[in-house]
């Protein structure tokens, strides 16, 4: 090769996106080819990615974020702190099962039944109360897969329910017209259970170890005999620096070998290519395993051609992963954690959030923390005007049913989308999202999202959509005074003229004036529902 033929190799490495100089592990693909197709596995070839129509004009997903870790119903992440000696889940561990040097989370396991389970009823709840995509979740950070899995033996069709959670799900979104969507926590499971290598620091059993470090052998005479329990805790590795950081590009944390990534590709490709989900909600900073693997960018790819065969040339897929950056954000849907960005994004994205812990609390029901309705709502339409969609978990107990609060929060929200769904779903944003209060006030997405709940919305709060010639107004809560809506006045952000005014779900007539300082609409006697009231503007042109 000469010395030109060498500079022009090298700069081709340089400049390529995702070449594979760039990872630390290449995944294999033998056992999952990747579809043939458009995209390729590089940050370049999936760069022209197009959110489809239908994701934009849903606007409320539902999720069944529920797993093995529901069946102590103690809430978000047992598996890792109840590894954590003097914390809530240690202790109630103590409580329930024993020390965690000899019952263990893999011991929950035998008691996660799902003996009242049944999904085509809850989905149809979801259908009835306005859900357009339903999401369940595939695996956890927890490592257990919730279907039949081909390369995680750990899974429910082996034990626990001994049956196949995610084609259940699959099943019932089909029966009630609803585009179905899996949830992929997986990769993070090399660093969630290094905590269960540690011991207690204090106390009768100071330095016993934890369970984390056994292995197949250990397992004779047990339920869990002749499977390796390294396969579910993966600890096959030296301990972290600091198991509490979540970048795999740092120092901190352990990389992770050749064998977990090639797991993780298959595991994810085989869950694919078996339910066919529309949409995968991967519980990552942008891709499982990115930068250290391509195994995300091999998974993405593989996902959008496999869509576009099965929709002649149109890719329907949705991918969602968390911390964008506006090149990733090419490539597939940002979604943000439990939060929501201050104003319209030019790419449609989501928030992910629920109305209590991320699996199922007991306490949420017995202290009667979950959001209300009211919460949900102002936050949905916020999210809606600007350029959103809603995915809301509803914690499943470990018996595969929802309490009666749970229950209720979604029937209201449902009522409430009964009477103004159209403000909702199928709309785009206006010219601006909003005014009032809560719009001038800065509250900034931390990471991932986390800054819902930090601004207080009221009544004189107001948002905006559009659909057709029709400009939506929102209120978020019900007016106590005339309403002056100032953005729409006379020459000023409109360019339309205002042919009527109604308010959804009421026959009242309302009077209103357009004037210099904005649209005036008098306070209505009466209002169809208690959470936000919306005016429907109708004008003389397309929006």
């Amino acid at each position: 090769m000469n010395r030109l033929s060498i500079s022009l190799l090298l700069a081709a490495i340089a400049f390529s996106p995702a070449s594979a100089q760039d990872f630390k592990v290449t995944v294999k693909t033998a056992q999952e080819p990747i579809h043939s197709g458009k995209y390729k596995p590089t940050m370049e070839s999936l760069s022209d990615y197009e959110c489809p129509e239908w994701f934009e004009d849903a606007k409320l997903g539902l999720w069944a974020h529920w797993g093995v870790q529901c069946a102590p119903e103690d809430g978000d992440w047992y598996a890792r702190i109840m590894y954590e000696q003097g914390s809530q889940p240690y202790r109630y561990q103590l409580a329930t099962m024993g020390h965690p040097s000899k019952v263990g989370f893999k011991d929950w396991i035998p008691r996660w039944k799902a003996e009242n389970w049944n999904p085509d009823s809850l989905v149809a709840l979801y259908k009835r109360c306005g859900a357009k995509y339903f999401v369940a979740m595939a695996n956890h950070h927890d490592n257990f897969d919730n279907y039949d899995s081909k390369y995680q033996p750990w899974n429910s069709v082996n034990m626990g329910p001994k049956t196949d959670i995610i084609a259940r799900w699959a099943a019932a979104a089909k029966h009630y017209g609803l585009p179905f969507g899996v949830s992929v926590h997986l990769a993070h499971a090399w660093t969630f259970y290094e905590k269960a290598q540690g011991s207690d620091k204090t106390g009768p059993l100071a330095g016993v170890p934890y369970d984390g470090r056994l292995t197949k052998a250990d397992g004779k005479g047990t339920w869990w005999e002749g499977y390796d329990i390294q396969d579910l805790y993966e600890q096959r590795h030296q301990v972290s620096k600091d198991n509490s950081k979540w970048d795999w590009e740092t120092d901190y944390v352990t990389t992770p070998d050749q064998a977990y990534c090639d797991r993780v590709y298959n595991r994810t490709v085989d869950l694919i290519n078996k339910y066919d989900p529309q949409m995968i909600y991967f519980d990552d900073t942008f891709v499982p395993l990115w930068p250290i693997s391509d195994c995300g960018l091999k998974i993405l790819s593989h996902f959008y051609n496999k869509n576009m065969a099965e929709h002649k040339g149109r890719n329907e897929a949705v991918a969602t992963g968390k911390v964008l950056t506006e090149d990733q954000k090419k490539t597939e849907v940002w979604d943000v954690e439990r939060g929501v960005p201050d104003d319209i994004q030019p790419r449609h994205w989501q928030t992910c959030t629920c109305i209590g812990s991320w699996h199922y609390d007991k306490w949420r029901y017995y202290d009667n923390t979950y959001k209300t309705p009211d919460q949900v709502i102002d936050m949905f339409i916020d999210i809606v005007s600007k350029n959103g969609n809603l995915l809301l978990n509803i914690p499943v107990k470990s018996d595969g049913t929802i309490d009666p609060t749970e229950r209720s929060i979604v029937e209201e929200i449902g009522h409430w989308l009964d009477i103004n769904g159209e403000s909702i779903f199928a709309t785009r944003p206006w010219v601006k999202f909003g005014e009032g209060p809560s719009t001038g006030k800065n509250n900034a997405i931390k990471q991932q999202g986390f800054n819902e709940g930090n601004i207080t919305m009221g009544a004189q709060d107001i948002r905006f959509t559009k659909k057709g010639n029709a400009l939506y107004v929102s209120l978020l809560g019900v007016p106590q005074t005339d309403i002056v809506v100032k953005s729409l006045s006379k020459g000023g952000l409109l360019k339309a003229k205002i042919k009527n005014v109604e308010m959804l779900g009421s026959k009242e007539k309302p009077q209103w004036h357009q004037a210099v300082d904005g649209l005036h609409i008098a306070r209505p006697a009466t209002v169809p529902c208690t959470e936000a009231v919306v005016y429907k503007i109708t004008t003389n042109k397309k929006l």
